[in-house]
């Protein structure tokens, strides 16, 4: 069986700046963890303390076939990813858009969620070094910002968000943009594995600390609004806040993936629609 420690970088430091500051780590308890309060941490501290706290767990699980190589991309591109989250997000942001997973050319690349290359250096502006996992597949090699394989998906999804706020800032001003877990599966053919293509017990166990997780960054960043973007992402979110009690309203919008024929014949269109039936295309919207 593998383990999801995907990376030799085990610590538990953030570098923030120029300087490094510890973040306390979580007490672990047997149904999840809980994180330990600081005074005074910003929202991105908050959050990266969260992750950091979840990667601890991850780094326990063991997964079997289909699965042959695991990458997590906030180990190994944490660098890129700390760049990402202490940039954008930020206190007031109400609205989380939530993928379920890295795909293996977005966030397995630049530890950006839908972290499409192009996106990511031209318009978000992140900077950073990209490591390795510790075992690639050979079809699947790390080559960080420097990738030049495009992610549909994260194209359109961040290609919409320019076109529609023109500046970063207008969108990170109310929202923000996580994946409910992140790892990525691998099978031995290449074949990038989805959470639900995994054995039952072993996606339970998994999904069960992200589930943790995701409440939590919920509850520290103050959101008030969980999009998810697909609808297993969607259903995965709703079951989780409600189970853990958590006050959040949780939607969803259609996932822009090429594999999903209607995404192909105009995903922006729909987008658009269901964005202005939730409210939030007028907070986004530049003109």
């Amino acid at each position: 069986m593998l383990d999801a420690n995907a990376s030799a970088n085990d610590t538990d430091t953030v570098a923030c700046g120029d300087g490094e500051k510890e973040l306390p780590l979580c007490e672990s308890k047997e149904q999840g963890f809980k994180l330990v309060p600081e005074v005074n941490m910003t929202p991105s501290s908050r959050f990266l303390q969260v992750e950091l706290e979840l990667n601890t767990h991850l780094r326990r699980l063991t997964f079997s076939e289909p699965v042959r190589y695991i990458y997590n991309p906030l180990e190994y591109a944490w660098d890129t990813h700390r760049c990402y989250v202490e940039k954008y997000c930020q206190s007031g942001q109400r609205i989380l858009f939530l993928g379920m997973n890295p795909g293996p050319f977005g966030m397995a690349q630049t530890g950006v969620p839908f972290g499409e290359v192009r996106s990511v250096v031209d318009w978000l502006k992140i900077t950073g070094e990209v490591g390795h996992p510790q075992d690639e597949h050979p079809k699947r090699r790390i080559t960080g910002l420097a990738c030049t394989q495009k992610e549909v998906s994260g194209a359109r999804f961040w290609g919409f968000f320019r076109k529609l706020c023109g500046e970063p800032e207008l969108f990170f001003q109310h929202c923000f943009v996580h994946n409910l877990c992140p790892l990525i599966f691998i099978g031995a053919s290449g074949k990038n594995l989805t959470p639900p293509e995994l054995p039952a017990d072993e996606r339970e166990a998994l999904l069960a600390l992200c589930d943790v997780a995701l409440c939590q960054a919920v509850e520290a960043l103050g959101i008030s609004m969980v999009i998810g973007v697909g609808r297993v992402a969607e259903q995965r979110a709703r079951r989780a806040l409600s189970a853990a009690g958590v006050n959040v309203r949780v939607e969803g919008i259609m996932h822009p993936s090429p594999r999903n024929p209607l995404a192909n014949k105009g995903w922006e269109v729909v987008a658009n629609a269901k964005l202005a039936e939730l409210g939030v295309l007028s907070l986004l919207n530049n003109m």
